[in-house]
């Protein structure tokens, strides 16, 4: 489903309102009004959006003030309006009047989600950090933070108070600078998802060691580092989502990531690798294992790419032998089926996960 703009006017009703006037009309007021409060806040954060929400109360005098109390805030622009956002003023202040006056209007309650996702530049810096202590002092469970920059315009630049929190269990970061001036702690974290960031193995380590309950760690897309030491016991799920460097201007692959988690029982990697190739330490806790990743075929100093794609595939093949399930994706077929003429033996903990493909190569 494609977001919503908040500042725009949308040319249809959402399905979900109408099923609510649905509702009013075959039921009547007096049924509405007799749901309980927790089960309309209910069904308002279901809904797509904020605003959304907002817009049910025209229902009935029964919704009318109620979106002031749900547990969810979702704040979103539209998948396609990257253009018509970063050309009109107009545009962008309106998605920020629309977030300002909606948290202004709001009870202080305790918020369960706060989702804001728009493309950031640096003019509306003040108002996205004002928007994060809002959602941080109703003592927020789920944040997620995708602003999204183009190139390598600044990025927001988180404040130094939002690495200490004992409420947050679900983080999501993206265009957000990581820097934390000390140690980081994250008392209650589950899961952390960051995309498109620049990182360091002291800052993954960081986090790892601030988040004694972290259960799911994904990287998508983030760059800088050369090896992702998991040594936390309680995480795991690790998804390892793409690579791309994009201060590299290199047209040879070289970098080299190597993954050492030995307590993870479910490792993915997915998504676009603008790297040499991926290696595989300790991961001798693995149950299931997911491959499916594209295999971007960069220069090589020594060899061809599909050689090295070859190499690299086979070696994690090999090293996931010992796996319960190893599913194979689509991305790979073409790799897996060179190996196999040339005389690889695909192990049986190997599935395919896409077309027939995966049956000439068996």
């Amino acid at each position: 489903m494609k977001m919503v703009e908040e500042g725009q006017k949308q040319p249809q009703i959402s399905r979900e309102r109408i099923k609510l006037e649905e509702i009013v009309e075959e039921e009547g007021e007096d049924r509405i009004s007799a749901l309980q409060d927790c089960l309309l806040l209910e069904i308002l954060s279901l809904l797509p959006s904020t605003k959304d929400a907002i817009r049910t109360g025209t229902l009935s005098k029964r919704w009318k003030h109620l979106w002031m109390s749900t547990p969810t805030l979702i704040f979103k622009l539209s998948d396609d309006r990257l253009t018509q956002y970063r050309q009109i003023p107009t545009s962008r202040s309106n998605f920020v009047s629309f977030v300002d006056k909606t948290l202004t209007q709001r009870r202080q309650l305790k918020l369960n989600k706060f989702a804001v996702c728009i493309y950031y530049d640096i003019e509306i810096e003040s108002q996205v950090k004002n928007w994060i202590r809002y959602a941080m002092s109703c003592n927020v469970e789920q944040l997620i933070l995708e602003l999204c920059v183009i190139g390598l315009e600044a990025k927001f630049q988180l404040d130094q108070n939002f690495f200490f929190s004992s409420n947050v269990t679900h983080l999501r970061l993206s265009g957000c600078v990581l820097n934390p001036s000390g140690a980081i702690s994250w008392k209650n974290l589950r899961s952390l998802r960051i995309s498109n960031e620049k990182l360091d193995e002291d800052l993954i380590e960081n986090m790892l060691s601030g988040s004694p309950e972290l259960e799911t760690l994904v990287l998508k897309g983030c760059y800088g580092y050369n090896r992702v030491d998991v040594t936390s016991k309680s995480v795991k799920k690790l998804v390892f989502s793409g690579y791309f460097d994009p201060e590299d201007g290199s047209d040879y692959a070289l970098d080299i990531i190597e993954i050492n988690a030995p307590d993870i029982q479910s490792l993915t990697i997915q998504g676009n690798l603008w790297l040499l190739k991926v290696l595989l330490g300790n991961v001798s806790s693995l149950v299931e294992a997911n491959l499916d990743y594209n295999y971007k075929k960069l220069g090589h100093w020594e060899t061809t790419p599909e050689v090295a794609e070859e190499e690299m595939l086979k070696g994690l093949i090999l090293k996931l032998g010992h796996v319960k399930e190893l599913k194979i994706g689509v991305l790979c077929c073409e790799a897996l089926s060179r190996l196999k003429a040339k005389g690889f033996i695909i192990p049986s903990n190997a599935k395919w996960c896409g077309s027939n493909c995966f049956r000439s190569v068996l």
